[in-house]
């Protein structure tokens, strides 16, 4: 089985920062990607950033140019710097993981980003 963890969530005044860390544990073989969704409420939960085994990323358009995801291989660890947070990126963020071809999710932590 394979657990994901994360932290750094929080509330924050809009222009502020935080960063997001999620670490996989347990019997792990392969990760081939681990990437960040969040979900608002009344809202579909949606792709924030995604970052391959081999380093590819990509970034949903609402993000681009404020938010950066990267990844420590060694540590089976993805983070999620959020700069420059806007009021609409309130939402919980899941931490996602293709780990031995099957999918985890994280339990969610809170984003909140006050006006």
């Amino acid at each position: 089985q394979v657990q994901l963890v994360e932290s750094g969530g929080g509330l924050v005044q809009a222009g502020g920062s935080l960063r997001l860390s999620c670490a996989a544990s347990g019997s792990i073989f392969s990760i081939n990607a681990m990437g960040w969704y969040r979900q608002a409420p009344g809202k579909q939960r949606e792709l924030v950033a995604r970052i391959s085994k081999g380093g590819s990323t990509n970034h949903a358009d609402s993000v681009k140019g404020r938010f950066t995801i990267s990844s420590d291989n060694a540590k089976n660890t993805v983070h999620l710097q959020m700069n420059s947070l806007k009021p609409e990126d309130t939402a919980v963020y899941y931490c996602n993981a293709h780990v031995n071809y099957a999918e985890y999710w994280g339990q969610g932590t809170q984003v909140t980003v006050s006006s």
